[in-house]
């Protein structure tokens, strides 16, 4: 009898330890707050724009998301196609000229507008309204060192794809030199600008495309198709382009 009754109230105890349990949900952190995406170039069109203390502000409609971005004032339109740069991602930035509050805005030099730099944009006129803060760009081809930078084997030189570029056009090349900009995720592509201390002022540079990651100062292996007159639209045209290429950072 005494036997039962111990194994009665064994399982009473546990019965009730259980809706203990139930009634006590554990508790979990919060979940932390993601920080701001990094600022990337985005494309899209114009839904919003206003202008105030100097500059333009514009909301774009990128087909997947909605961005604020500002720049130095320039002429532009609701329904205008727009390609916003890289740029300073600020959040909760209030504006006192419009009486508003951004959730998030990229400020940047410049906007190219239907494929048009802005006013005083290429020859560097516009500039922030004062005040504002410095905006990060690429690195300037002087602060790299292309010293030691041995050619590429049975490869070329930046300066020789350039001067031989009628020869070349549509072959696959091969070069090794330094990024000297990385831009992620533009169109669905990675965008490398690439030098190695060759070729004149206007041919020095080589915009390569890819699926790989580098960042500012690596040593890359570069090895795709080369192709002349390429017109992406938005203002992305290029006397020369490699796309698709392998990138191996070395």
């Amino acid at each position: 009898m005494k036997k039962h009754l111990v194994i009665i109230l064994a399982g009473l105890l546990t019965l009730s330890l259980a809706a203990g349990c139930k009634e006590k949900t554990p508790q979990t952190a919060a979940p932390a707050t993601p920080a701001p995406a990094a600022a990337q170039t985005k494309t899209g069109n114009v839904v919003e724009t206003m202008n105030a203390g100097g500059y333009t502000y514009l909301q774009v409609d990128t087909g997947t998301e909605k961005i604020w971005a500002a720049a130095p004032e320039f002429a532009v339109q609701v329904g205008d196609p727009v390609v916003v740069p890289e740029g300073m991602l600020m959040t909760n930035h209030e504006s006192k000229s419009l009486e508003r509050t951004f959730e998030e805005i990229y400020f940047v030099d410049a906007v190219l507008v239907g494929g048009a730099q802005a006013a005083g944009a290429a020859t560097g006129e516009a500039k922030m309204p004062q005040g504002h803060p410095p905006i990060g760009g690429a690195t300037a081809a002087a602060e790299i060192d292309f010293s030691g930078l041995k050619k590429a084997e049975n490869g070329q030189t930046v300066g020789e794809i350039f001067t031989n570029k009628e020869q070349l056009a549509g072959q696959d090349v091969v070069l090794r030199g330094k990024v000297v900009k990385f831009s992620p995720e533009i169109m669905g592509k990675n965008w490398l600008h690439v030098q190695d201390g060759t070729g004149s002022a206007e041919g020095n540079d080589l915009t390569v495309t890819t699926s790989g990651v580098a960042k500012v100062g690596d040593v890359v292996l570069v090895t795709g198709k080369l192709v002349a007159d390429k017109d992406f639209g938005y203002g992305y045209k290029y006397a020369l382009i490699v796309e698709d290429a392998q990138v191996v950072v070395e």
